[in-house]
């Protein structure tokens, strides 16, 4: 049987205009059935185009994308049947109280009005929102309109899910609620290819997470094979009022220390051992304003930054 739930072939698009915007460049992925699957990338990298493609809101330029074996340009309609899709932006219909918006969900899937009844008192439940039936949309906050649409979208039992940036704007508690939501896609037997650019959710809830930027495919694997890949085991941010390439070349000649390299804050430290040092690079700097050392575990951000020298969220 075939594990694939979603195979990416040679994806590419182009935006067409007086200045045609390439959004995909040769994207190969595959994401294998129950797994939940994270893209990870800056903002304008090509995550929501993919996912557009995906859910064949988008055409695309070149390439194949199949979901369940399924292409999603020969046949969208069945391709539709078998996903579910939750935006960062409000969908739900503002016009339905919560409750409501479950219920006609369940008749356009083409339940009947007891199926339909029974599906959203059980939905309003397992998402804890049975107390807020009958509010209206507009009532609700960030995250129990999140909430919403997750279960919305699982109404027709997808297998696959697409999630883009979900937890978009939402306050440190919704996200935290939302990321256990998102789980819990696993004990359903659900597929979940969730888009992101914040680094501690793809690392908390992805099975394997790919990095793209430009359109482009960096790396994909395990979170903490990714992290492994810098072979080190501390990242240690120094923070000066004044650093150059000399200052990084001394740092990197210190034992312990992996890589030395330049920030808009001072020089970021890569080390594979932390024995004495701290001591080392205090003694190093002076002279150079220091007023701040942080340290930290490699981060997915980190590996982003070294595989393209920017910040995660440029």
């Amino acid at each position: 049987m075939n594990q694939v739930a979603i195979r990416i072939e040679g994806l590419t698009k182009t935006y067409p205009g007086p200045r045609a915007v390439r959004a995909l460049d040769g994207v190969d992925l595959e994401v294998t059935r129950g797994e939940i699957f994270g893209l990870l990338g800056p903002n304008g990298a090509g995550k929501t185009t993919t996912v557009g493609v995906c859910t064949t809101r988008v055409l695309p330029t070149g390439g194949r994308v199949t979901v369940e074996g399924v292409d999603v340009v020969a046949e969208p309609s069945w391709v539709k049947s078998m996903v579910g899709v939750v935006t960062q932006y409000n969908t739900l219909d503002r016009s339905c109280s919560v409750w409501e918006n479950l219920y006609y969900h369940c008749r356009y899937f083409g339940m009947s009005g007891v199926e339909a009844r029974k599906l959203t008192g059980e939905l309003l439940e397992q998402f804890k929102l049975s107390d807020r039936g009958g509010s209206m949309v507009a009532t609700l906050s960030g995250g129990l309109a999140q909430r919403l649409q997750i279960a919305r979208a699982i109404v027709h039992r997808p297998t696959v899910l697409f999630m883009d940036e979900p937890s978009a704007g939402l306050d440190p508690q919704s996200r935290l609620a939302l990321w256990e939501i998102i789980a819990g896609m696993r004990p359903r037997g659900i597929t979940v290819l969730l888009t992101t650019h914040y680094m501690e959710e793809a690392d908390r809830l992805s099975d394997r997470v790919a990095i793209i930027d430009h359109g482009k495919v960096l790396v994909c694997d395990r979170p903490a094979e990714l992290k492994r890949t810098l072979g080190a085991e501390t990242v240690i941010e120094v923070h000066l009022e004044r650093a150059d390439q000399t200052l990084a070349a001394a740092l990197a000649a210190l034992p312990g220390v992996r890589q030395a390299t330049v920030t808009p804050a001072g020089i970021r430290v890569l080390a594979h051992s932390r024995d004495r040092l701290l001591p080392r690079l205090v003694e190093a700097t002076q002279g150079h304003g220091l007023h701040d050392l942080s340290v930290t575990e490699p981060t997915l951000e980190t590996v982003f930054i070294q595989l393209t020298g920017r910040d995660l969220r440029d």
